[in-house]
């Protein structure tokens, strides 16, 4: 059975600045440091994995691996963006902290069951940070909220529209 997420790893491009952002601006600890001198395979090598620690006990990991190339490009909020939750004084109080500290910070948006900031970190990735509204449960209930109707009638859609083209 699974019992939760111990962490999510990215790639960075300097294991300092992503400290800064993660520690200094999010406040999420650095918790936990692995440096990798030699892959499972035997490949060598000069790597940093870092952990910063979540309220719940979980992890965002980074990896910073000079060796292996890697394509670090703006993420659009759909292609790729790390959701995490804080209450809505937080909310307010980070948002007014990336615009003062000149951090490419958008929002307040509305998303009906939850509202959210969004920051782009020193890799390009898309932060959000979410505040669950009032009716927060019942519109991620699926006894309520129909997904898998909704779901099911998106893909019957594709089916029909690729039929006909």
């Amino acid at each position: 059975m699974i019992q939760g997420l111990h962490h999510n790893a990215y790639r960075c491009r300097d294991s300092g600045q992503t400290r800064q952002f993660y520690e200094d601006f999010l406040g999420l600890p650095l918790s936990g440091t692995l440096e990798i001198r030699e892959t499972k395979s035997g490949r060598k090598t000069d790597t940093l994995h870092t952990f910063y620690r979540l309220g719940d006990g979980s992890y965002l990991a980074f990896f910073e691996a000079p060796d292996m190339p890697f394509d670090f490009k703006p993420q659009h909020d759909y292609d790729l963006h790390i959701a995490l939750e804080v209450d809505r004084a937080t909310l307010d109080a980070m948002f007014a902290k990336g615009r003062a500290a000149g951090i490419e910070t958008r929002g307040i948006s509305n998303h009906g069951f939850i509202d959210s900031i969004y920051f782009r970190d020193p890799n390009g990735y898309v932060i959000e940070l979410t505040s669950k509204r009032e009716h927060h449960d019942s519109a991620m209930d699926p006894a309520q909220n129909e997904a898998r109707a909704k779901l099911d009638a998106w893909q019957a859609a594709k089916a029909a529209a690729g039929a006909a083209g």
